[in-house]
């Protein structure tokens, strides 16, 4: 999948645009808080439907503008796609395939594979285990209806039983166990898969982070949840009066966590800036292997400013690897040319440069 063509009015800071692209690699240079994140966030929306960054779509429209609009003709192995997005103030978004309007947003959720690696990824490492858990449901729903769905139910149960507990009239013990149940079977669903999700998933993990830091280092990740200490529903019930104390639930796969180590170390407490930024960055690009693997076409691939406290052989080593077979069509962000440029002239791959300034995208002959 590679998208041929974009056109953008009035999204964030960019005005107008109407960019054709190269079906490898796509860099785009400006300086900070010129656009170009905002036109990475215009292809992240024509894929998931809402911005990466701002999630309430009136606050995406330009300043002093009564609507934006975005548009892409998509290629997939010779079949066009075109997918349009607009928005007017006070009006409900439209999203339309091919002309057709969407009834559900959700129908086009996996339609257009992509994925981004941001500054923002720092949080996996540095945020709390609700940061990892919806990494690995993220990933895992684009391509598994039935993991979604329990994710789905598991968390109707929860609420439920959460709200027993803080009730001021507590529910009776047949009425913990129906919600306990519940969790328990969508529990195990979704422990299960995330475990075999990582069994996998770390093999892509450990070979990248060798690769891009030449073997420096030893990383690991390792799946913790409660359902693998024992039967969630006895937990639950062992646990009802204390939860019943503290008005929440204390046991479930809500509290999974995926531990990131260096050695045998957390690497939030032992990663030096660029050991931190390399563990994510072949997080991310493990996670694209994995899509890729798992389905039909290849993922758009985002790279947005991620290379400072990047040395230059690690950045070489990452531009090198996305310009190859293994991965689609890419487009990289960065502030500073001069270090890309010797890059770029010795790779035997197409590809296009942009300048980015005051929402303006220019392409560089």
């Amino acid at each position: 999948m590679i998208i041929k063509r974009l056109s953008i009015l009035n999204f964030k800071n960019i005005t107008t645009a109407d960019i054709t692209f190269s079906p490898k690699l796509n860099c785009l240079f400006g300086l900070n808080g010129m656009g170009k994140t905002n036109l990475l966030d215009a292809i992240y929306y024509l894929s998931f439907c809402k911005s990466s960054i701002n999630h309430i779509d009136s606050q995406n429209i330009k300043h002093d503008a009564d609507f934006f609009m975005i548009n892409g003709t998509y290629d997939d192995a010779g079949n066009e796609t075109d997918i349009y997005c607009g928005l007017k103030k006070r009006h409900k978004k439209i999203f339309k395939r091919n002309g057709k309007e969407y009834k559900k947003f959700s129908e086009h959720i996996g339609q257009i594979p992509l994925v981004i690696i941001s500054p923002a990824d720092g949080m996996l490492i540095a945020g709390g285990s609700e940061e990892r858990r919806r990494f690995i449901d993220m990933v895992i729903s684009q391509h598994d209806k039935q993991y979604l769905n329990a994710l789905i139910r598991y968390e109707k149960a929860l609420m439920q039983r959460n709200a027993m507990l803080k009730a001021d009239v507590q529910a009776g013990d047949a009425d913990y166990e129906i919600w306990e149940e519940m969790m328990a079977i969508y529990g195990k669903a979704i422990s299960d898969k995330r475990s075999a999700f990582i069994g996998e998933f770390i093999d892509y993990f450990n070979e990248l982070y060798s690769y891009i830091s030449s073997d420096n280092e030893e990383v690991s990740l390792k799946y913790t949840s409660h359902c693998l200490e024992g039967d969630l529903k006895q937990q639950l019930a062992d646990t009802r009066e204390r939860d019943k104390l503290i008005g929440f639930t204390t046991r479930g796969t809500h509290r999974d966590d995926l531990e990131m180590l260096l050695g045998v170390y957390p690497i939030r407490k032992e990663g030096s800036q660029g050991q931190n930024k390399t563990f994510i960055i072949a997080l991310k690009l493990a996670q694209y292997t994995y899509l890729d693997r798992k389905g039909l076409t290849k993922p758009l691939l985002l790279l947005d400013d991620i290379f400072d406290k990047l040395d230059g052989t690690r950045v070489e080593k990452i531009v090198r690897l996305v310009a190859g077979d293994a991965f689609g069509q890419i487009f990289i962000t960065d502030t500073d040319r001069r270090r890309f440029d010797p890059i770029l002239e010795k790779l035997d791959k197409d590809y296009k440069t942009f300048n980015v300034s005051q929402g303006d995208i220019t392409p560089e002959e």
